[in-house]
């Protein structure tokens, strides 16, 4: 199969009952890296440098999108979750068969509301950096 649209994909904050954030136009994509150790020994051959993985970081995942004032859009909670500096449940719903999405919890460390033009709309904008590890789940049901 090719490409599929991204149009449908969601971003929702909580498990029990989670609320999908409206509005948004961007939802960036988890990014995982890992830091290096170096092990070379001085008799290391041809005198290249060894390593090996050291802790990973699940990276941010920064999003945007046209702001919505009303409380059920969840976006005003994001300024909440920022003054908390708690980790929350956050998921990443992909439109695509099979179905798959980003599992994560995440600390909000930015909150922007009110970029304006004169012929434009008002933006909203968070980012959420990912705490611990995050799944990707496939599912075939």
């Amino acid at each position: 199969m090719g490409a599929t649209r991204a149009l449908g994909t969601k971003l929702s904050k909580g498990t029990t009952t989670p609320a999908d954030i409206a509005g948004l136009t961007s939802i960036g994509g988890i990014e995982i890296t890992a830091d290096t150790i170096d092990v070379t020994p001085l008799d290391s051959d041809g005198g290249y440098r060894e390593f090996i993985g050291g802790f990973k970081d699940g990276g941010e995942v920064p999003i945007e999108g046209f702001f919505n004032p009303d409380t059920e859009s969840g976006q005003v909670a994001f300024q909440d979750s920022l003054d908390s500096g708690l980790a929350e449940d956050y998921k990443i719903t992909f439109p695509t068969t099979p179905k798959a999405e980003w599992a994560f919890k995440g600390v909000v460390t930015g909150f922007k509301v009110g970029d304006v033009d004169v012929d434009g709309t008002i933006n909203f904008g968070a980012t959420i950096k990912v705490s611990g590890r995050p799944v990707l789940t496939v599912t075939t049901v």
